[in-house]
């Protein structure tokens, strides 16, 4: 499975909330919304929050295995 606490992390981190990831990601909020039920989005959206807050892929997702969920 992979989960997006990194991504959440990060944006505690860095002090923005869903709403502005969404202002500057240019994402909806149907894609948004995915991160917080560890839904499949595409390497296109991850790209996008990548250049958007100057990051690489691992901050954003971590693969965990089955027997781990």
């Amino acid at each position: 499975m992979i989960s997006y606490k990194p991504l959440q992390k990060l944006l505690i981190d860095k002090e923005i909330n869903k709403t502005k990831l969404k202002e500057i990601t240019g994402l909806s909020s149907a894609t948004i919304a995915k991160f917080g039920s560890n839904e499949y989005v595409s390497l296109e959206v991850i790209d996008r929050i990548c250049e958007s807050l100057e990051c690489q892929p691992v901050d954003l997702i971590e693969y965990i295995p089955k027997e781990q969920e």
